[in-house]
């Protein structure tokens, strides 16, 4: 087979796509040996100290980075499951809860098994709204402290709870509730119907 010689048009078209076309193999890396060799040496002076005097405040600012976000910020950006109308309802107090459960004074092991028999007995008995007081549960961390101060082990539990089979069935929406009703102490639990 004889290869036929591209016309000058066929050519400068060619090139035109070649300019603007990217490689699909980058050019291979330049050894290690010749990257040390353009870095230039560090001075041998050593960085001056922060003066410091006892009992003085730190002026540093450190930026905190949790890995997971706070659990108000969670239960806020959960996705809106009920309607829409009914959620603003409930989160401005306006409706009123059908059942209540008080987890105070429980330990763990007793408050989940009557938290999930209450779950499914309020949803068999027809109740939309109910509400699952842990109460505060601990100081929170003021920003610049160095000592971690967790708060209450239910009020971290119960959601995990909520969430986990065999409540998460019977559940469509869970929130902080209103100030009137607990604050950041309790729950709204907003019931799927009975089926």
């Amino acid at each position: 087979m004889v290869r036929r010689r591209l016309k000058p048009e066929e050519l400068d078209l060619w090139n035109q796509v070649a300019r603007t076309a990217e490689r699909l193999n980058p050019p291979a890396r330049e050894p290690i040996a010749d990257i040390v060799a353009k870095k230039k040496p560090k001075s041998a002076e050593p960085k001056p100290i922060a003066s410091f005097s006892l009992g003085a405040v730190s002026t540093s600012t450190r930026e905190v980075h949790d890995v997971l976000p706070e659990l108000r910020d969670r239960l806020r950006s959960a996705v809106l499951q009920m309607d829409a109308k009914s959620y603003k309802t409930m989160q401005r107090g306006k409706i009123k809860p059908e059942g209540r459960i008080d987890l105070h004074g429980m330990t763990v092991a007793e408050a989940h098994p009557a938290l999930i028999s209450f779950i499914l007995m309020s949803q068999a008995s027809g109740k939309r709204l109910v509400l699952v007081i842990t109460g505060k549960g601990g100081k929170r961390a003021e920003p610049g402290t160095f000592t971690p101060q967790r708060m209450g082990a239910l009020k971290r539990q119960v959601p995990m709870w909520l969430t986990m089979s065999p409540v998460s069935s019977a559940i469509l929406q869970v929130t902080e509730s209103h100030i009137r009703h607990g604050g950041a102490g309790a729950y709204y639990v907003y019931l799927r119907r009975a089926r």
